[in-house]
């Protein structure tokens, strides 16, 4: 596309990784990026009842990354993977100033996990240096996107853009960083557009997907999140 450079693609049709190895035959591709026990948001807050279990959350099978959202002992499970920008090991993996980041997923209707799959700043400054998030929201519900704007003092968004379309349906979420702009498309259409308070600075992309916000999942709520493919683009 003129004036993007792709620099990131998977579409997870390079073998399977079953549940405990991620990433696996993946590792040039993706990190787990948080150990197994890492606290999730709600999970600093509450004690640890929702965290990171990538162990028991991520497989590769089938042509998709699967997320299996559940809940073990009182703790619910949900995963963060970061994909890895030419094979960079080092965190955060696809750091960039501006870009393009594109998924195509879906999800069975799980009350109390969701996602905030977003870019997050490398300087971990939040949120002075904002956050920018597409698809957010609860899994039995519909999704939305949501600017952070830089200067922040406080954690609310500074933009919503409804998307008004199900986590139980394929969707692909995009979102076009560029300078003193942000838009977010959803099946190739715009459903809003930012240009106050665009984070600049590197930023880096991450499928946070989590739980516990505002409510936990009730223990006996399990299912998956299924990711077909995953671009990202820097620009020219």
């Amino acid at each position: 596309m003129p004036g993007w450079k792709q620099v990131f693609a998977d579409d997870f049709t390079g073998g399977t990784v079953p549940l405990g190895g991620f990433p696996g035959t993946f590792s040039v591709a993706w990190s787990a990026n948080y150990f197994d026990g890492t606290p999730d948001t709600a999970g600093q807050k509450n004690g640890g009842k929702s965290g990171y279990y990538p162990s028991k959350v991520l497989s590769i099978h089938n042509g998709v990354l699967d997320m299996y959202l559940h809940s073990e002992k009182g703790i619910s499970m949900g995963a963060a993977p970061a994909p890895k920008i030419a094979g960079n090991n080092q965190a955060p993996y696809n750091s960039q100033t501006y870009g393009m980041y594109s998924v195509r997923f879906r999800a069975d209707a799980l009350p109390g996990f969701k996602t905030a799959w977003l870019l997050w700043p490398d300087s971990e400054k939040w949120p002075a240096d904002g956050e920018l998030d597409f698809p957010e929201g609860d899994l039995a519900s519909t999704f939305f996107a949501a600017v952070h704007s830089i200067g922040s003092t406080q954690g609310t968004a500074s933009a919503v853009f409804q998307g008004n379309a199900s986590f139980q349906a394929w969707n692909t979420a995009t979102i076009e960083w560029t300078p003193g702009r942000v838009e977010f498309f959803l099946n190739g259409r715009s459903i809003g557009a930012s240009t106050s308070g665009v984070p600049d600075t590197p930023m880096h992309y991450v499928l946070q997907t989590e739980s516990c916000l505002p409510t936990c999942p009730d223990p006996k709520t399990s299912g998956h999140v299924e990711v077909d493919w995953v671009a990202i683009w820097e620009m020219r």
